[in-house]
């Protein structure tokens, strides 16, 4: 029987750009986020969760960080987005679930939202939700995780290393014809003689040729064309919602690298926010003329280049960090199963000594 390995991408020699990681290589990096996974594996049915990212301990309702949005194809739901794209804040937790999830996710960040001290007379909250639909693996109809497990994910939450693969959020994804997930990175820059740290989560669930480290390579699974992804970047740098919202959008270049399709049936998007104390909104400088400070156009460069390798990054983990599984596909109302990247069996499309060795 073969013996899956689980190993993050870096871990098993694959280049992964120019620019330094943070400690943890992981969106955590950066001072203040956490993250939290509810994993539900249970019987022969159910392989979905939820995952939950706060950008700071804080009351996010009160104490709002500016945010971007971008979505190169619409075919999915991102609750809340509109809003962020008008206003450039984020108010809430961001969670990621299954696609017949985000209701309830709704509900979850709702009452998470209305229990925070300092918010007994809030009455409208733009909870924010993106998903991908696990129905190969999961019995999506099922309508788990609930409310409650949803919320048990955002009381998770917590800094430190994060977990990858099969897990919240990715329980139940499937990329490339393989096992998906979650997966994180990150990167350090240093721009005018500061250095901030930039950290991008995954919840891969798409389909295309997959591509490591430039190199097509044939993992002998059915060629998936359509599904979805949602990138969600933080990171400390000072950078105004335009400039997150542009930072979010170079994703897209992360993501084409890996042999991503984008293709009719494809949803892609990106959510990016800062937790740069110097360019929070909080009740204060909501209230009128704001002066804050923040990185200008033309330095913000390295940013975009470093978040299309930490975007590349976390997918490959997401897949490499990934085990078989089997479970129920609700299309077809019958047993699924899907395999993992095994390091082992990859085979190079060419020349043996062209490309990368991955063993």
């Amino acid at each position: 029987m073969t013996t899956f390995r689980q190993k993050r991408f870096r871990d098993i020699g694959g280049p992964v750009g120019h620019y330094p990681t943070g400690p943890l290589n992981a969106m955590t990096d950066v001072a203040g986020v956490t993250v939290g996974h509810i994993t539900l594996i249970e019987g022969e049915r159910t392989r979905t969760g939820a995952t939950a990212i706060l950008p700071h301990g804080g009351n996010l309702f009160q104490d709002k960080v500016p945010a971007g949005f971008a979505v190169f194809n619409g075919f999915g739901k991102f609750a809340g987005s509109t809003q962020i794209s008008e206003l450039g804040e984020l108010e809430t937790p961001i969670v990621l679930t299954n696609t017949l999830a985000v209701g309830r996710a709704i509900e979850a960040v709702n009452r998470y939202t209305l229990a925070q001290p300092g918010d007994e007379r809030v009455t409208s909250i733009n909870a924010v939700v993106g998903e991908t639909n696990d129905g190969r693996l999961n019995d999506i109809r099922a309508a788990r995780p609930d409310t409650a497990e949803i919320e048990a994910a955002i009381d998770s939450a917590r800094p430190g290393p994060v977990a990858e693969g099969a897990v919240g959020a990715g329980t139940g994804t499937v990329a490339f014809g393989l096992k998906g997930g979650i997966g994180t990175s990150s990167r350090q820059i240093s721009v005018s003689g500061t250095v901030y740290t930039i950290g991008v989560l995954v919840q891969s669930n798409y389909g295309g040729h997959l591509t490591l480290a430039g190199q097509a390579y044939d993992t002998k699974a059915l060629h998936d064309k359509d599904g979805s992804i949602v990138m969600v970047v933080a990171t400390d740098a000072p950078l105004c919602s335009r400039n997150l919202k542009r930072l979010a959008e170079r994703c897209f270049g992360g993501l084409a690298r890996t042999g991503a399709a984008l293709s009719n049936g494809s949803g892609d998007y990106a959510l990016a926010f800062s937790t740069a104390e110097s360019v929070r909104l909080t009740p204060a400088r909501r209230k009128g003329l704001m002066t804050v400070e923040y990185l200008a156009n033309d330095v913000v460069s390295p940013l975009f280049e470093a978040v299309i390798e930490a975007t590349e990054e976390a997918i490959l983990n997401s897949l490499t960090m990934g085990l078989p599984m089997t479970g129920y596909n609700c299309t077809t109302g019958k047993p699924s199963s899907v395999q993992a990247i095994h390091l082992d069996a990859i085979r190079r499309p060419s020349r043996p000594d062209d490309g990368l060795d991955l063993r």
